[in-house]
């Protein structure tokens, strides 16, 4: 280097490592994280990398910008290698058997994979990456019949394999926290829908078969409990929220919801009016598809997350689900148009 020259100083690129980046919430927080300098990493399956295509879709947009690594949750050994090479800053493990309706039919799949899962991931970052910022995403399914609001105080009391296995994962995170100093922190987010959302979801089911039926693709739509109240947000701003915990001076556990609760018989209601159609006319009752332990009223006070990290929801529940039909609507049609294009 010449005398009397300056070496350039270039910013500090952070590196963050998200389990589940193919699901709805780890697509939005990729996003994020890129839209804010950020070395993105993701954890997948094997087969999803082999199968692009059907597994990779939320995020086949940003495919070039991020790097993919093989592992299993179920393989420790495999956790444990990709936290090592990565040294990630920042750990996002939202990677879960997600579905509570699922949960009620294989318990034992459900529990082993969140909490043997999460087990692994915290003891991953200990041993080979003790400093990086850990986020645990829970759920607002941990409270349960729990009276409403529920805020951080509130006693737990689970009615699904789903709801105790995130619980255990909490606990996890908080213990290792406490007792090995590990910087973790836990999201307790409430329901966060999307245009992404998995189709098994209720919302998605809703605004899916209301798109299938405005367009003559199916005819009825079958549900269990339309009493159920849920509170529900937009999973980008919720996305948002885990970045500002990982990004908070010290570690702590969170509720991020919007406050208002919804029955499914609303969210039917506003979804078929979206799409210009009488939802009475085309609804079952199908007692079948009520839970065993259904939960009838989740809603979140989310005032330490308002007051501590600065963050609230600004999306109303009527645009999110308008977005979420006029998302459906256009992927129905372009598909009909593609398949009428091979006939």
């Amino acid at each position: 280097m010449p005398i009397g020259a300056r070496m350039l100083s270039s910013p500090v690129v952070k590196t963050a490592l998200i389990t589940g980046i193919t699901g709805q919430d780890g697509s939005y927080l990729a996003e994020i994280l890129l839209g804010k300098g950020y070395a993105v990493h993701g954890v997948v399956r094997r087969v999803a990398i082999e199968d692009p295509e059907h597994r990779l879709w939320r995020i086949r947009h940003i495919l070039p910008r991020i790097r993919l690594h093989a592992a299993s949750l179920e393989s420790f050994p495999s956790v444990f290698q990709v936290i090592q090479r990565v040294q990630p800053d920042e750990l996002y493990h939202l990677a879960a058997q997600s579905f509570v309706g699922y949960s009620f039919e294989d318990e034992f799949s459900t529990l082993a994979t969140n909490t043997n899962g999460t087990h692994f991931v915290l003891a991953a970052v200990k041993e080979a990456s003790p400093g990086t910022r850990l986020y645990f995403a829970a759920s607002s399914e941990m409270f349960g019949d729990a009276p409403a609001p529920q805020n951080e105080q509130t006693r737990f009391q689970p009615r699904s394999a789903y709801g105790i296995s995130k619980l255990t994962g909490y606990h996890l995170a908080r213990n290792y926290r406490e007792a090995y100093g590990l910087w973790a922190a836990s999201g307790i987010l409430y329901n966060h829908e999307s245009p992404r959302r998995g189709f098994e979801f209720v919302t998605r089911k809703v605004t899916s078969m209301a798109a299938r039926i405005k367009l003559g693709i199916e005819s009825e739509i079958r549900l269990g409990n339309l009493d159920a109240r849920r509170d529900w947000g937009h999973a980008r701003e919720y996305a948002m929220a885990m970045w500002s915990m990982l990004n908070h001076e010290t570690p702590d556990d969170y509720v991020v919801a919007t406050g208002e609760t919804h029955s499914v018989r609303e969210l039917l209601e506003l979804a078929f009016d979206a799409a210009g159609l009488d939802p009475y006319r085309h609804l079952v009752v199908d007692a079948d598809l009520v839970r065993p332990a259904d939960i009838h009223t989740l809603q979140g006070d989310s005032s330490k997350a308002r007051r501590v990290l600065g963050w609230s929801p600004t999306i109303a529940f009527d645009a999110l689900i308008r977005e979420m039909v006029a998302s459906d609507l256009e992927y129905y049609e372009q598909a009909g148009a593609r398949a009428g294009a091979h006939d």
